[in-house]
């Protein structure tokens, strides 16, 4: 199985007419995600890729039918209202590709989503690849790169950098290590589906038998990942490795996310917090294949 997106899963692309909406809905398409629609106000009637454009979201649902994932390629000036209008259509999960979305506006985002029942994955993502199923966004860049360098397995990959997360899933399969979901997080302060959302999507899917994890300092995204293992709501393996180790408090870090401020989001307590309750916390990222080996070996 896999998490999030899957071969019935039916997506829409917001933004479909842009040079990023166009190229990244090549790479869906052409990895098998089912793309059924595109929206870019005032270019309804025209075709990117084979798949119609609308106006509207709403006309979208309209003409094609239901929408599970809407993916985002939009200014993020616009972001909020491109967002609001694909969750006031119904469309239960969003991925929301771009950087610099202000603050406030994901807060905006995020309120909308708690109370009609959605979720949005980002902003400032890569996307979601599971091998095998179908992309959401621009993992892999191109459909013959993903499609040659993932493959399905037993390992769930969840990252707070884009880069790492495809470097991740690539240094694992050349371990003979496959995946069942790469999940990047986003590397934004607040997020959509943090860590620990993801790790309880993880945790319900039966073919993801172990979880790899790419931390960073700032936020407490780790610690409460730790927090669910404490509490028994995740129990599956999981094997960490955590950036940052050389920032100092107050030290911006690679990601609009990554700040430590005091004592809190430090990479001490975040490996301390994370081997208490029994995670594998490797020192360097290319001990990551090894480690996650000699723990499904162990299951």
């Amino acid at each position: 199985m896999s998490i999030l997106i899957d071969r019935t899963k039916r997506v829409l692309v917001q933004g479909i007419t842009g040079r990023e909406g166009q190229s990244r809905t090549r790479l869906m398409r052409g990895y098998g995600t089912q793309v059924v629609a595109g929206v870019t106000p005032g270019r309804g009637g025209q075709t990117v890729e084979g798949v119609p454009v609308f106006d509207t979201v709403t006309e979208a649902w309209e003409h094609v039918g239901p929408i599970d994932i809407s993916v985002l390629f939009i200014p993020a000036p616009l972001v909020k209202s491109a967002a609001l209008e694909a969750i006031d259509a119904g469309v239960k999960l969003l991925v929301i590709v771009p950087d610099r979305v202000p603050i406030y506006d994901v807060l905006t985002i995020a309120r909308r989503a708690k109370e009609t029942g959605a979720r949005f994955i980002g902003p400032n993502t890569l996307g979601v690849l599971s091998p095998g199923q179908g992309v959401l966004g621009m993992i892999g860049g191109r459909a013959a790169a993903a499609k040659s360098w993932f493959f399905p397995g037993p390992v769930g990959i969840s990252s707070r950098s884009g880069g790492i997360t495809t470097s991740m899933a690539y240094y694992l399969a050349r371990a003979g290590i496959g995946a069942t979901t790469l999940v990047h997080v986003g590397g934004d302060a607040v997020v959509g589906l943090p860590h620990p959302d993801v790790m309880l999507e993880f945790e319900r899917d039966p073919e993801t038998k172990a979880v790899v994890m790419f931390g960073e300092i700032g936020t407490s995204q780790e610690e409460r990942v730790a927090d669910l293992i404490a509490s028994g709501a995740f129990t599956k393996p999981l094997i960490a490795y955590i950036g940052g180790k050389a920032a100092q408090s107050g030290t911006r870090f690679s990601h609009a996310g990554a700040i430590v401020e005091g004592g809190r989001g430090t990479y001490a307590g975040k490996v301390a917090r994370l081997r208490e309750v029994g995670a594998t916390v490797v020192e360097e990222f290319m001990e990551l294949p090894q480690a996650t080996k000699r723990v499904l070996a162990s299951l």
